[in-house]
């Protein structure tokens, strides 16, 4: 998932720079967003039936949060807004991982919600003639 990985420095680039590297875990949740994200445009493509409300809600507000815990804490402009320098290194820091599993709950119920739904409202069979 590219534009993940770009601007949170998970994919070394020259667009964006990081000035604290990332945790260990951010590898993992980046590989396990891009999969559920892939899942999740895979229901979509398939069927072609509208999304809930509820299904974009949980996927925007999933990846958003993922992004918030793979990023650099002192790098997102809207924390240092919000929290300052030392604000985002000891308040925000510690939040990460938290966020990383909130984003791929919310990632995970999306996709599953879909599928569920498909298995609901099966797609015509063609008739032979």
């Amino acid at each position: 998932m590219i534009l993940l990985g770009v601007p949170t420095v998970l994919l070394p680039n020259s667009l964006f720079t990081r000035e604290i590297e990332p945790t260990w875990w951010s590898y993992p949740v980046w590989g396990v967003t891009a999969v559920l994200c892939g899942l999740l445009a895979a229901t979509y493509v398939r069927n072609g039936n509208p999304p809930a409300r509820t299904d974009e809600a949980r996927s925007v507000t999933g990846v958003v949060l993922t992004w918030f815990a793979i990023g650099c804490p002192v790098c997102n402009k809207l924390v240092l807004l919000a929290l300052g320098t030392s604000g985002a290194l000891s308040w925000f820091a510690p939040l990460q991982p938290l966020l990383a599993v909130a984003g791929v709950v919310l990632l995970s119920i999306a996709v599953r919600t879909r599928l569920k739904r498909t298995r609901a409202c099966p797609l015509p069979s063609p008739q032979n003639g």
